[in-house]
């Protein structure tokens, strides 16, 4: 027997294949399996074309065959097969693909998609393998060929027995070691596990023998029993995403995200799409109902399935979902993507990026819809991803402004329940220009604020920011509908006439050394002035520039250890009984005047939810005050 040399440098681009572009031994499976159905569909194919070629589809299936005793594993299929040369080129000539020629043959109309990559990825069963068979018979052909090899030297390949169309390859494990036991490819449950993961959507039956304990018929009791060997389907055969939506139930949809996510909740949201056009896929998405207890991590993994025609080519690709729709469980299936030679990696090609922008389109489209039709699920989801949403304005500097503007939700002093921003601009106040917002640790905190009082009281709606990167969001967004957002807590918010703006600059002018003799008692505001912006509280704090008080305390709170410090002015209510103290204390007891200015100062820390300093002398103040 004459021993044949690969028809290129084999060692080392086997060593490539093998060590190199497949990462993990479990594909060799869905690799062989691909080929047959590719086998099977050019047979049927064939009988498509030409009438003489008379095939049962109904009879069609792969067989794996997993012998214990011997350490083999079987795969066979009654697809079409291939002559002594084709076995010599397809499998002789690493690289060199079968399928790929044969898919140049047929047009995109006819119903035949190849998945494999004969040549390819066939030699990743050399990862489990020590030696491999290839038994085929091409339909037509009055003989059958052996292909042999160790994947190392080369191959032979010689005439054979066979009686029936197809293709018998039979892989003889390798022994086990300390780290890779290869016997666990001969147990049937792993192989059942290994084509539901990948192959379970292939259009042919995968069929292998198992052994099984049942009832016998004369059984009286559940111990009675007996085994039993039958042939059994191991794949389903038929996606769901490739069914029309409104053929498949809730249920279905519910039961498939369940088995495949791991998520007993059914999901908020399921969105089942066929696009077609400049790229052709199918999608099945799931909004869940909560976020997983990893999803704010850095071990969180995003990612949706990719397919390529009903075979599972990645199990989360990173590529098809931006950052801030990372929650989006689900599957693409296209048979247009560019893969690398071992089906594991996407190339970075156009068809990636136009899958992934559509997905996002729809993920978009679907999520606008909750909010108009479905307000109580999208509530949900809020609660679950919210945060997702804003961190994807703020991260990108407001680069996904438009992309996640009209998805936001912020709380209301008008309804004290969540709106959009939409719905606050609609309802805008006649002349009223920009959005208006407070921030604080809670929605009462906020609602109590001395600044906020006089928005409500003169029919400003305020929105109430809670969490901690809401403030950075809004700055970020700058505006909305040509609306800027300002805080209520701003230095030069104001909502005085022309008249009221002028009495109260006269008012502070006048005033002008006392307020002086005021900042100096307190080194840390950059002023201090009286205000217009007061109803019933004596004081607030406002700030100068883009650093509020809540992002000072939010970012002195991050691990970096670098702290910021606002620029606080003390702002004292003009209506207020104080200012006629004050002005006492100014004339006749400056040194009082300047312990006066210090609780006001720590009373509007205190409103704001802010520490005080120095606690010690404040109390001392007090006591002092007090006993006079």
């Amino acid at each position: 027997m004459k021993k044949k040399q690969f028809k290129t440098e084999s060692k080392k681009i086997l060593d490539l294949m093998i060590n190199s572009v497949y990462t993990n031994k479990d594909i060799f499976l869905r690799e062989l399996i691909s080929n047959a159905s590719d086998a099977i569909d050019k047979l049927y194919y064939l009988s498509l074309t030409d009438n003489k070629v008379k095939v049962d589809k109904d009879e069609f299936c792969i067989r794996i065959v997993p012998d214990k005793k011997n350490r083999t594993i079987t795969i066979v299929d009654n697809g079409i097969g291939m002559t002594e040369q084709e076995l010599d080129e397809n499998l002789g000539i690493i690289a060199k693909s079968g399928s790929s020629l044969f898919k140049e043959k047929i047009s995109k109309e006819d119903d035949i998609n190849i998945i494999g990559q004969f040549g390819v990825g066939f030699y990743s069963a050399f990862m489990v393998a020590k030696e491999i068979r290839v038994l085929s018979k091409a339909y037509g052909s009055d003989k059958a060929y052996e292909w042999v090899s160790d994947g190392l030297d080369g191959y032979t390949l010689e005439e054979s027995d066979k009686n029936d169309v197809g293709t018998i390859i039979t892989l003889y494990l390798k022994d086990n070691t300390e780290n890779d036991k290869y016997d666990e490819y001969l147990e049937e449950r792993r192989i059942e596990g290994i084509v539901k993961k990948y192959s379970d959507y292939v259009r042919y039956p995968i069929i292998m023998k198992t052994e099984e304990n049942k009832l016998k018929d004369d059984a009286k009791d559940e111990k009675d029993t007996e085994k039993v060997i039958e042939d059994k389907t191991l794949n389903s055969m038929i996606p769901i995403w490739k069914k029309s939506p409104d053929s498949v139930t809730d249920e279905e949809y519910h039961s498939f995200y369940s088995d495949k996510f791991f998520d007993y909740e059914p999901p908020l949201k399921t969105i089942h799409s066929s696009v077609e056009g400049q790229i052709a896929y199918d999608s099945l998405l799931f909004i869940p109902s909560h976020a997983p207890y990893d999803y704010y991590t850095k071990e969180y993994e995003k990612g949706l399935q990719l397919y390529s025609n009903g075979v599972l080519i990645m199990d989360k690709c990173a590529d098809l979902l931006p950052d801030y729709y990372s929650f989006v469980k689900g599957l693409v299936d296209s048979e247009d993507v560019s893969l690398n030679l071992s089906r594991e990696m996407l190339q970075q090609d156009k068809q990636v990026k136009l899958i992934a922008k559509s997905v996002e389109k729809k993920i978009h489209s679907s999520l606008e819809e909750m909010i108009k039709n479905d307000r109580v699920n999208y509530e949900k989801f809020w609660e679950a991803f919210g945060m997702q949403l804003k961190y994807g304005i703020y991260s990108s500097y407001g680069m996904n402004n438009d992309a996640l503007k009209d998805l936001l939700l912020f709380y209301s002093s008008k309804e004290k329940k969540r709106v959009t921003l939409k719905e606050y601009v609609d309802r805008m106040v006649e002349g009223q220009e920009k959005i208006y917002y407070a921030s604080g640790d809670n929605l009462d905190r906020i609602d109590m604020m001395p600044n906020v009082e006089k928005f409500k009281d003169k029919g400003y709606e305020v929105l109430y920011l809670v969490d901690y990167v809401d403030e950075f969001t809004i700055q970020a967004l700058m505006e909305y509908e040509g609306k800027k957002f300002i805080n209520v807590s701003s230095e030069d918010v104001s909502l005085d006439t022309e008249d009221e703006k002028k009495e109260l600059e006269k008012l502070n002018d006048e005033s002008k050394d006392m307020l002086s003799l005021m900042k100096a008692a307190l080194p840390e505001v950059k002023n201090v002035r009286y205000t217009n912006k007061l109803k019933n509280h004596p004081v607030c704090l406002s700030t100068e520039g883009n650093i509020s008080l809540e992002m000072e305390k939010i970012l002195n709170q991050m691990p970096t250890g670098e702290q910021v410090k606002a620029d606080v002015v003390l702002e004292i209510n003009k209506d207020h009984p104080i200012v006629e103290k004050l002005n006492d204390l100014y004339k006749n007891d400056k040194d009082e005047l300047n312990d006066y200015t210090k609780v006001l100062y720590n009373q509007a820390r205190l409103i704001e939810g802010l520490p005080i300093e120095n606690p010690t002398e404040l109390t001392n103040i007090i006591c002092d005050l007090l006993s006079k």
